[in-house]
């Protein structure tokens, strides 16, 4: 029986930059090169009687792109990406200030 497991870690090996960083768009004389956050799980496992199971999920969150307009290079954020990932981020920040300026005073 194939291990599932290290097939999936060889097949997931191959994705790395090529699933954070999009194929090279030219639109109207623009490169474009989308950029994302892409992370991925998997996971596998049998019981003592040799039967299997294994299975994997992933996401990816767009976050900007590059853009090259003649010399000029930027990168432009995806704004609703940034504020989707950016609240969760600031709240937790602010809670574990608040905690720590408590422990502070005590």
């Amino acid at each position: 029986m194939p291990n599932i497991a290290l097939d999936l870690g060889k097949q997931s090996a191959s994705f790395g930059v090529s699933a954070a960083y999009g194929e090279q768009q030219d639109v109207d004389g623009v490169r474009i090169v989308p950029v994302a956050l892409t992370w991925s799980g998997y996971g596998g496992g049998s019981d003592d009687s040799g039967n299997g199971g294994g299975g994997g999920g992933g996401v990816s969150v767009p976050l900007g792109a590059y853009i090259r307009r003649g010399d000029d290079l930027r990168f432009e954020p995806n704004i609703i990406s940034l504020l989707a990932v950016a609240i969760p981020f600031v709240w937790l920040a602010g809670r574990a200030l608040s905690r720590v300026v408590r422990a502070i005073k005590k």
